[in-house]
């Protein structure tokens, strides 16, 4: 319908008081097993539902060879009516429908504009059938979709053609569908036309329109030598005759007078609400320059009532560097990497210096014979007699030391013996003699006629502490690598066990190179154990420290 046409219905309200007073209409009456229907095509049309069942599947009668396929509908979709929709449908409840499409060209009086209707909510309206003009207009029915007007709760009434509605809800916003009946041979056909009926709240804006985004003053961040797009929203009031628009301005500084007017797209436009329109304007920046970053950019909203206005500036983006951004991750992927595959490559170390620091398992007495296993290799020289003592730093971190002999009685213990016997005989003397550990020595606590390395094993098993005096000697005599190799796997096996290095002379692993190739094992673990250091020409302060260092070590009960 033309907008000159529309404009009078609303001009001209619709007296509808004295036809809202009368009866309502009547439902057309007949039986439902059999109906026939006449549409022009091209117009929406719906199988009618049955009373009983809201939900009712037509499909065309396969028996019927003039028709070319299977056609199915059901009654509560819409569709629009195709000249090769004729033939005769069945339903699944046994009913009959005949459906007959006209073509457009065989009506005398058809006129388009008749199958639409705009009206105002709240207000009275008014629906005329199409083909009222050249038609009998008796006995015409009037539906809402599927269901007759006459059975809603509301004010409505027919006059002649028209449909009058006392008041125009939004739920009116559909198709209604006007029948008349027609005989002809006998046969009675109910002739069908739609209406698509359109409500709008009110004619004309009413407010001026309200801009969404971007917010006021807003700097947006770009990027140089990239594209960018400035995007604004507005909220429009709806309107018959559509006078809203979104424009983009582009303007030198802060000198607004003179604006260019910016090529933007196609507008999306769409109905937020029942009264109101969202529109999108996109102006398409190609390739941000230097010279962009100078200029304000001002989206203008505007309609019949008024106009609103938002402006923004752009901002270079300050861009992280990929090396900087790839850095971390990889960083962290390296570090965890790297602490894999040391820990891997030193698992061995690591056991031996968690198991050498920190008790892992609970001592019981009852299952130790010693306190202290001593296991030493020493040859007797007069060079000996005339050796200092020296006591260097420990290399594992033993702090939780007890109240044990003062440093003036270890140093008048030491210099009493210093100039006179080695360390190994020193040890001796002190662990068992003057601190009263249980201390095994495997020349004087090992049976005779038993198998050796069985007995070595379970003698350091039944200790609580293997100290080995790592002489010159030591790492060339055969059995006392086994020794401390049994020592270190004991240690590996039972956390319960602590282990001790006593380095003399200044000797190291790493200055140490006996004839015959030491077991791995024993490599690997001489760089890592606990250590003390017994060397020559020391202080009486020194060698006072050595024998504090090492009762710490030794067990507290």
């Amino acid at each position: 319908m033309q907008t000159e046409c529309v404009l009078l219905y609303f001009i001209f309200p619709v007296i509808t008081n004295g036809c809202c007073m009368k009866s309502p209409q009547k439902e057309m009456t007949g039986p439902l097993q059999n109906q026939n229907f006449r549409v022009v095509e091209g117009e929406i049309f719906m199988m009618p539902c049955n009373k009983s069942n809201k939900s009712v599947m037509w499909s065309r009668n396969k028996d019927d060879k003039k028709e070319k396929k299977h056609l199915s509908f059901n009654c509560t979709e819409m569709f629009i009516t195709e000249v090769e929709h004729s033939g005769i449908y069945k339903s699944q409840t046994g009913s009959i429908l005949t459906l007959q499409v006209m073509e457009k060209t065989s009506l005398g009086c058809y006129r388009p504009s008749e199958s639409s209707r705009i009206l105002l909510a709240f207000a009275g309206g008014m629906i005329k059938c199409p083909g009222h003009t050249c038609s009998n207009n008796t006995d015409v029915v009037w539906y809402k979709r599927n269901k007759a007007v006459s059975k809603e709760r509301r004010e409505s009434c027919e006059e002649m053609e028209h449909l009058q509605l006392c008041t125009v809800d939004v739920k009116d916003d559909t198709v209604f569908f006007c029948d008349r009946k027609i005989i002809e041979q006998g046969v009675m056909w109910s002739f069908r036309r739609a209406v698509n009926v359109t409500v709008i709240p009110h004619l004309k804006a009413r407010t001026p329109p309200k801009i969404t985004y971007p917010l006021a003053d807003v700097i947006e961040e770009v990027v140089l030598g990239r594209p960018h797009n400035l995007t604004c929203k507005a909220d429009f009031d709806f309107e018959v005759n559509i006078s809203r628009k979104v424009q983009w301005f582009m303007s030198q500084g802060d000198n607004m007078e003179n604006m260019t007017l910016l090529h933007t797209e196609r507008p999306q436009e769409s109905r937020d609400t029942f009264r109101s329109f969202k529109v999108i304007q996109i102006a398409n920046i190609k390739e941000v320059t230097t010279h962009h970053l100078n200029h304000m950019y001002t989206c203008v909203a505007s309609n019949t009532v008024g106009n609103s206005s938002v402006t923004t500036r752009l901002k270079q983006k300050k861009q992280v560097k990929w090396p900087s951004l790839l850095g971390y991750p990889i960083a962290c992927f390296l570090l965890v990497a790297g602490l894999g595959i040391t820990l891997r490559v030193k698992w061995l170390e690591v056991q031996l210096i968690c198991r050498s620091h920190f008790l892992f398992g609970t001592y019981r007495k009852e299952d130790t014979d010693f306190d202290v296993f001593l296991s030493h290799v020493w040859k007797p020289s007069s060079s000996e007699v005339e050796r200092d003592l020296f006591f260097s730093t420990i290399s594992g971190p033993y702090h939780d030391a007890e109240e044990c002999l003062s440093s003036v009685e270890m140093l008048g213990a030491a210099e009493a013996n210093a100039t006179q016997r080695p360390i190994e005989v020193m040890l001796t003397e002190v662990i068992e003699d003057q601190w009263r550990y249980r201390l095994c020595l495997l020349e004087r606590d090992l049976l005779p006629g038993g198998a050796y390395t069985d007995d070595v094993v379970m003698m350091i098993k039944r200790s609580r502490t293997l100290i080995c005096v790592l002489s010159a000697d030591y790492l060339t005599d055969s059995n006392a690598v086994f020794v401390l190799d049994a020592g270190i796997k004991a240690l590996l096996q039972d956390s319960a066990l602590k282990l001790l290095l006593v380095w003399t002379n200044g000797a190291s692993a790493s200055h140490i190179h006996p004839d015959l190739p030491l077991p791995k094992l024993v490599q690997r673990a001489l760089k890592v154990l606990p250590s003390l250091d017994w060397c020559s020409d020391t202080s009486s302060a020194d060698t006072s420290r050595f024998w504090t260092s090492l009762r710490r070590i030794l067990p507290k009960d």
